[in-house]
């Protein structure tokens, strides 16, 4: 059984993606933990339901629409943090630098109290108000953020992996999991499911084309990878996402999209002007880095680049490079040459010191992301005084949707000059009439209209570019402030917070029926790891206790008997009876009898020495341990206790203030990254730093603003994704029996599946457009069965088969070949029995002539009786060994048997596609299904090899042989 739910991002225009994937025995799988940029709480509401049967959650790529929620649900709901969590390394160091510069960026990112009353939660207000407040949860830190990050268990690509499960799941049952490269951000992953009979790979977001610095999509493999990888090919189910399904390639690929890029930046830095490309601020910016660090570096000699200042504005930028320059091995194979002294242009006379070389190019640095003419900007207060620096200047800004980061911040200040220049790298989805849009979406409006007219600029190589006029368009959005809370409303945070105490405090204390909800909550997640669990959805809601504090207003007596379940019994009075036939396992079959375990070892009850001190002995305990160990929280101090740490607090201080005075080497060194060439914005932050944040409660205040855009507008695609082509073509080629799209709008949605039904109908020789595999466009919340149509039979081997088989190894599996016959149980058994009691001769006919077909299951009374594979009768042997044919196992790489034939002698080397020439009469070809095919000349039998005779071609055959498994058909 595999069924997929898709709770976010399924024929909408919301950027978000979650989806759910079932398999048999109970097992959910979480994909992505995605969230929008209006970081919108009521978008995670289905997910909360499906918290407490998570087996594990798989996290995809390092954005906000695939990860953006990860820290919210590891914050506020404890269940979440139980769930094992598997993603590559890059996701897990570039993800955490994102978070943490959403976290550092925009309240809203903490959300709302649900019980305030003040705004919707989770919803941002009408323009029709003039502002409006909202109380607000704690944020994580960046402490708890790293934390959270470091619980991802880490994975490469290509390396199956056997994932464990959460202590609430069922057993996984050989569940194996491999990661393949996406391209589209650095560690994406197409993920491969491999559980019994289904085979499901999940690639959304991928990019088959090779970028600057990501690797294309590993959908191809072998030499001139023109066939796809085995583990990829003909899977159950193909969850395919339909974004940017209905665009054409651009003409001439990245290096023409690169082109325009650096075109549209030299036409408005000619005119002085400022250049801001609004990017995330860790997956996607790594590529736009890349283009304008190189284009700095081979443009010493160009005036217009050379006079011109390049930041990279966001508050995790120093973070994020220095998590790039450990990422070598995850980028494509053209800077891992370039940087490991390689490629062809590179000389041994570029050195790493400042001076240029003679030829007038600067040096290239000695690992990638070393930074030298792209100044990273943390602070707003250093944004704002690189804006009002004169001269042209290039800023990369997060965030691409304009609506959190430093690049709304940017913005305001450039909007207003025509000669300032936007440069859009993603297309934006329109918003709906019930929303309002952000500033991405505002703009790539006013580029579609072109009221304004289209201003035409000349290319480098004589083509032209479009740019569009902003025209004075009024922009209106809010601004959001984190300000401290007044009297009232710390009143009603405090009871807030008192009653998510005392919710806290019912479900953990007995109840009505003298039983610990926590021991219940222990007890089921501590069974269902030995035990089977229940498939039902909804068994988890009442006791998830992170879900219960979600609703501190809710009381215990409004939950319903369909949350509670089989805990009614306890939790209702007056209720006697559950019934408990749609159950067929879990906790919810069951009578909820909880066994109270005492605490203690093999010799009774633990026993605390401590307690038994004499009062002389206790305050020499004290004495000895004081200062030891830091104050717990509810632990008393002394008064003296007191009075040190205010003296050591004064000591502190005055120490502080005279490293202040002799110049904080350590601070203006880590400030000094973040200035430019000069070093002016370094210095003058730190004579004016930026307020540090006030810590505890706080309230998101909206403040209606407005702009005029009077600067250009430009589009170059810099997404990353694959296009229509790309997705025409090789969904065709992995031919699968199941394919579901999801991740992009309605239109883009059903246009992909109306060109796949006809493509596939195509391949399959059918001109009707009717072809046998199905393709699915769920929307969000739409259970889709796309189980594998096939049939399984359950049999047993007989002992005297079991002994009778050879096992051979082949990599990490055993494989055996085997010829028996299918009889029901009770014939095998009498035959066992009758081989030394001719007396059941007659019985064994007897039953013979009664045989039940082998492929059925024989049913006796209430019990199955399996069929039984047992050897073949001596009658039969000769008959079946005629029809049985050797099989050769396992998968050889033309390169290792390049490797081995040079080992003994042999000359080997590759000629042409797929071919390996041995002694230059011996062929070897693979072809794209793995078959082996080897061809020889007659020489190729009487080849002299060191003086003696040798068969060249046997002894190939013979090393192909060896690294096969070859089972034999008799």
């Amino acid at each position: 059984m595999f069924t997929f739910t898709p709770l976010l991002g399924a024929q909408t225009n919301s950027s978000a993606l979650q989806s759910i994937i079932e398999l048999d025995g109970g097992v959910k799988i979480l994909v992505d933990a995605g969230w929008d940029e209006k970081l919108d709480v009521s978008q995670l509401s289905e997910l909360e339901r499906h918290l407490s049967t998570l087996s594990f959650v798989l996290l995809t790529h390092a954005r906000i629409s695939h990860l953006g929620a990860f820290a919210h649900l590891s914050k506020h709901y404890p269940l979440f943090s139980q769930i094992p969590v598997y993603a590559t390394t890059p996701v897990i160091s570039l993800g955490r630098t994102l978070l943490e510069d959403v976290y550092a960026s925009t309240p809203l990112a903490a959300t709302f109290l649900p019980s305030t009353g003040s705004a919707t939660e989770g919803t941002l207000p009408s323009f029709s108000k003039e502002a409006r407040s909202s109380l607000l949860m704690q944020a994580p830190t960046t402490e708890e953020i790293t934390r959270y990050f470091q619980r991802i268990t880490p994975l490469k690509y290509s390396q199956p992996h056997q994932p464990v499960a959460s202590d609430f799941s069922p057993p996984l049952e050989g569940l194996v999991l491999t990661a393949y490269n996406a391209g589209h951000t650095l560690g994406g992953t197409i993920w491969h499911i491999q559980h019994g009979m289904e085979s499901i790979i999940y690639a959304v977001d991928w990019n088959q084309a090779r970028e600057n610095v990501m690797g294309g999509a590993a959908w191809f493999g072998g030499f001139g990878g023109s066939e796809v990888i085995e583990p990829l090919r003909k899977p159950t189910a193909l969850v395919c996402s339909s974004k940017n399904g209905n665009s054409t390639p651009l003409v001439g690929g990245r290096k023409k999209r690169d082109q325009s890029l650096l075109d549209n930046v030299r036409s408005s830095l000619a005119k002085g002007g400022t250049v801001l490309v609004p990017s995330d601020s860790s997956a996607r910016v790594l590529e736009l880095a890349f283009v304008l660090e190189k284009a700095w570096q081979e443009g010493a000699n160009d005036p217009t680049l050379k006079n011109s200042k390049v930041y990279m504005a966001s508050r995790s930028a120093v973070a994020t490079m220095k998590h790039a320059q450990s990422l070598l091995e995850w980028m494509d194979e053209s800077i891992v040459r370039e940087f490991e002294g390689e490629e062809e242009n590179t000389t041994k006379t570029h050195k790493r010191a400042g001076s240029k070389h003679t030829n007038g190019v600067a040096p290239k640095p000695s690992k990638p992301f070393d930074l030298r003419y792209i100044k990273t900007i943390e602070r707003p207060k250093q944004l704002e005084k690189a804006l009002k620096k004169s001269g042209p200047k290039v800023i990369l800004a997060s965030d691409s949707a304009l609506s959190w980061g430093l690049a709304k911040l940017a913005l305001e200040e450039i909007a207003q000059g025509p000669e300032n220049l936007v440069i859009l790298a993603e297309k934006s989805n329109p918003a709906s009439e019930a929303e309002n849009p952000t500033l991405a979406q505002s703009l790539w409006q006013v580029m579609e209209n072109k009221e304004a007219g289209v201003a035409l600029e000349t290319s480098s190589d004589g083509d032209q570019i479009e740019q569009i006029h902003g025209g004075g368009k009024l922009l209106e959005y809010y601004d959001v402030r984190r300000m401290p809370l007044d009297d009232n409303e710390s009143q009603v945070y405090q009871q807030y917070m008192a009653a998510q105490h005392q919710l806290q405090s019912s479900l953990i204390s007995r109840t009505e029926a003298g039983t610990d909800e926590t021991e219940i909550i222990a007890d089921d997640s501590s069974s269902s790891s030995s035990s089977e669990d229940s498939d039902d959805e909804h068994q988890g809601r009442a006791l998830n206790v992170s879900a219960a504090l979600g609703h501190a207003g809710r009381a215990k007596r409004d939950l319903s008997e369909k949350d509670l379940g089989v805990s009614v019994l306890l939790r209702k009075k007056g209720v006697y009876d559950f019934d408990v036939r749609q159950y067929k396992r879990g906790r919810n079959a069951i009578f909820p009898y909880i066994h109270h375990r005492r605490r203690g070892d093999e010799f009774g009850e633990y026993i605390k020495p401590e307690d038994y001190l004499r009062a002389e002995e206790k305050e020499e305990a004290d004495s000895a341990n004081a200062g030891e160990a830091e104050h717990r929280v509810g632990q008393k101090r002394k008064w003296h206790d007191v009075a040190d740490e205010k003296n050591e607090m004064r000591e502190n201080k005055r120490q502080q203030t005279k490293k202040t005075e002799r110049g904080g080497e350590k601070q203006s060194a880590r400030v000094a990254s973040s200035g430019d060439a000069d070093g002016n914005i370094s210095d003058d932050s730190d004579a004016d730093p930026e307020p540090e944040r006030f810590e505890g409660p706080a309230k998101a205040v909206f403040h209606r603003r407005s702009m005029t855009l009077n600067a250009r507008l430009a589009f170059v695609d810099f997404s990353g994704l694959h296009d229509q082509r790309s997705l025409q073509n090789l969904i065709p080629v992995i031919d699968p029996r199941k394919l579901i799209l999801v991740g992009g709008s309605k239109d883009e949605t059903q246009a992909l599946a109306l060109d796949c039904k006809t493509l596939l109908a195509a391949k399959e020789g059918d001109m009707g457009g009717n072809p046998t595999v199905d393709v699915f466009t769920p929307v969000i919340g739409q259970v889709i069965d796309a189980s594998v149509d096939t049939n399984a039979w359950t049999v047993k081997l007989s002992r005297d088969l079991v002994k009778r088989l050879q096992w051979q190894n082949v990599l990490n599996m055993a494989v055996v070949t085997l010829t028996g016959e299918l009889k029901a149980e009770e014939s095998a058994t009498e035959q066992s029995n009758s081989m030394g009691n001719p007396s059941k001769k007659q019985k064994l006919l007897k039953s013979d002539t009664q045989e039940t077909p082998a492929s059925s299951v024989v049913q006796k009374g209430s019990s199955e009786i399996r069929p039984v594979l047992d050897l073949v009768p001596a009658s039969m042997a000769a008959a079946t060994r005629s029809l049985a044919q050797t099989l050769h196992v396992g998968d050889l790489r033309l390169a290792d048997l390049r490797r081995l034939m040079g080992t003994v002698g042999y000359t080997a080397e590759f000629r042409g596609e797929g071919t390996l020439l041995i002694n230059g009469n011996v062929a070897v070809r693979k072809l794209g299904t793995g078959k082996i095919v080897v061809e020889g000349s007659a020489l190729s039998t009487t080849t002299m090899r060191a003086g003696v005779p040798a068969n060249t071609f046997y002894d190939v055959k013979r090393t192909i042989y060896e690294g096969l498994a070859v089972i034999a058909g008799g």
